[in-house]
């Protein structure tokens, strides 16, 4: 039997190093006085990471390096004093991040319910469902957080904020496609239906996030009407340094997650006949 080496030390090891030249080339643009030049060459370096955990494969490793850098520098490293807010910026590492990764395992789901339309074959169904339910999930731990941060900063977990409500109509939008699945007995009337429903369901959510609540003028959120953008006026080096890794190590959390049930499902699928 061949040797699976995914979880080998010395793949291991090579994800953790790659994590480590990742964080340390985003010093380059952010910590240090150089060229741009040079600056531009730490992002084609950045690229050339990304490429080398693709092809050695050791993007589990790497994920666990990544988070451990965001959890890590995220409760010691400097933040910005800002009234109101103080220490509790540092949710902005796990809070954001978590949204981001919901709307980019939200839009490979998409692209896989499309694809079951156009081919039917039952393992992208999967992929699709499983997708948007780990999506949802993140949505639920960004919601979750928020309301936390909300607390410490706005005076209470709830507020009613635009963007609150139209986040409780997203999820609950994807709650109803969990529901919908489960109302099907035949597999593929299941998988068109929940497919078609994801397709719309998802410019939908992005249109309940990031679109409405930037045209109401008593949103409390960052990038209401009149109210700037976190990243205008919060976000400075130090933050980026932790930001943009936490984003990359939240989605690749939530990939993983998603493809051992993926691998969960298929398995049942071709023990049952189904595949």
């Amino acid at each position: 039997m061949e040797k699976d080496h995914r979880y080998s030390i010395k793949n291991w090891g090579i994800g953790i190093v790659l994590a480590i030249a990742l964080v340390a080339l985003l010093y380059v643009p952010f910590k240090t006085d150089l060229p741009t030049s040079v600056k531009l060459m730490a992002g084609l370096m950045e690229l050339v990471v990304a490429w080398a955990v693709v092809k050695t494969k050791s993007w589990r490793a790497f994920t666990v390096g990544v988070l451990f850098y965001t959890v890590l520098a995220g409760l010691l490293s400097p933040v910005p004093r800002l009234n109101i807010v103080n220490e509790s910026i540092r949710n902005l590492y796990f809070h954001v991040p978590m949204w981001f990764s919901m709307i980019i395992i939200l839009a490979v789901s998409v692209w896989y319910s499309i694809l079951f339309l156009r081919d039917g074959k039952i393992e992208n169904d999967i992929k699709a469902s499983e997708g948007a339910y780990v999506a949802l999930v993140l949505g639920v731990l960004g919601m979750a957080t928020g309301m936390i941060w909300a607390n410490y900063t706005w005076g209470k977990p709830w507020h009613g904020d635009p963007k609150q409500m139209a986040t409780l109509i997203g999820l609950l939008m994807y709650a109803a496609y969990t529901i919908l699945r489960g109302s099907f007995q035949d597999d593929m009337q299941r998988g068109k239906i929940s497919a078609i429903y994801n397709v719309f369901a998802f410019p939908t959510l992005i249109v309940l996030l990031y679109i409405l609540p930037r045209m109401t003028p008593d949103s409390l959120h960052p990038g209401g009407n009149g109210n700037p953008a976190f990243g205008q006026y919060d976000l400075d080096d130090n933050m980026r340094l932790v930001f943009y890794p936490a984003i990359i190590g939240w989605t690749l959390i939530g990939v993983w997650i998603a493809w051992l049930r993926i691998r969960i499902k298929l398995v049942e699928a071709k023990k049952n006949g189904i595949i």
